[in-house]
Formats: structure tokens, sequence, C-alpha cells
């Protein structure tokens, strides 16, 4: 993860995981864990010495034969011509509509446009709604802090799994669909 949004999932207000963005409950360390990766043994994918997970990391920064199994996985996946980065929006960090705080996920976003520009009447464009296929990057809503909280209280591939190239009433219909089968 890069700083920026690091620090944003670690928030003292809403520390939340950088993945799965989970609440983080303050609490001990994962002994545990952290025992079975003192215990576990495997071996190198460079030189095939065994050793505890607990030293692969350093084991791999030094050994050669390591890093040139890691290269040829690196040329055999970039075989392929690179896909342009900028033809995928990003969907995952938004700039605030009102300010020049950017890399909020989309509850951040919430809680900073809740907190900061509940009484700013401007007509914006939802970053959210912007970057979905569906969405109209030149909308602007009438009243973008109703929007935010009926429309953005969730994320929608924290619910389902997301087909970005599907429209929203396609989407819905295979949630209901899923819906009905958990039954």
């Amino acid at each position: 993860f890069c700083t920026p949004c690091l620090q944003e999932c670690l928030k003292p207000k809403k520390p939340v995981c950088g993945v799965c963005r989970s609440t983080l409950s303050p609490g001990s360390r994962a002994l545990d864990l952290e025992k079975q990766i003192e215990t576990t043994e495997t071996a190198c994918n460079g030189c095939n010495k065994k050793m505890y997970l607990s030293k692969m990391r350093s084991h791999a920064a030094s050994c050669s034969k390591y890093q040139n199994y890691i290269m040829e996985g690196v040329k055999a996946v970039t075989k392929e011509p690179l896909h342009n980065s900028r033809n995928f929006p990003n969907r995952f960090t938004f700039p605030c509509p009102y300010c020049s705080e950017k890399n909020f996920d989309q509850e951040g976003l919430v809680e900073h446009c809740k907190t900061l520009h509940s009484m700013d009447a401007k007509q914006v464009v939802c970053p959210i709604c912007a970057s979905m296929p569906w969405g109209d990057p030149n909308y602007r809503s009438a009243n973008f802090m109703e929007h935010l909280q009926r429309r953005h209280r969730f994320s929608y591939d924290t619910f389902v799994v997301c087909d970005y190239d599907a429209d929203e009433d396609d989407m819905m219909a295979q949630v209901l669909m899923r819906s009905l089968r958990d039954k």
C-alpha cells in the first residue's frame, strides 16, 4: 500500500483493514499465528533450502536463485502487452468533490463530507458514481449529502461480487436471484 492509502485506513476514528475494510479492533498480538510462522518449515523456491517461514523473507532478499525465480515469473507474466492502466478507473479511492483532499475510501469520503461539507450546497459530481460504468461523470447531484447517505452507506463490492461491465439493473437482478437460491 502507498502511504496515503495506508494512513487513510489507520485513521484514529476508524482504523480498518487495508484489504477488506473491516474495522480493526485494538487487541493483543496473534501469538498463535506467530508461533505457527516460527515452527512451519518450507523450502525456498529458488535454491530449495529448507527453513522456517520466519526466516524466509531475509533469505529471499539475499538468495540469487530466488531472485532469478522471481524474474522468470515477471518475464512470463509481462510477455502479454500491458493494458494501459488509465483505461481502468480507480474504484477504491476517491477525491472529495468539494476540496482538494484525495485517497478516501467510500466510507471515508462519506465521513469526510458529513464532517466538513454538510452545509455546502454546491452541486458536485459524485466521484464514486462517476467511476462506475453506469455512472455519468458529468451529472451534478442536486443534494450531494443526501445522495451520499442514501446511495453510498456501503460499498457494492463488500456485499456482492461486482461485475462492473454489467449495468446496475442486471447486477440487482443477479443479487435477488442469489438471495432466493440461498433460502
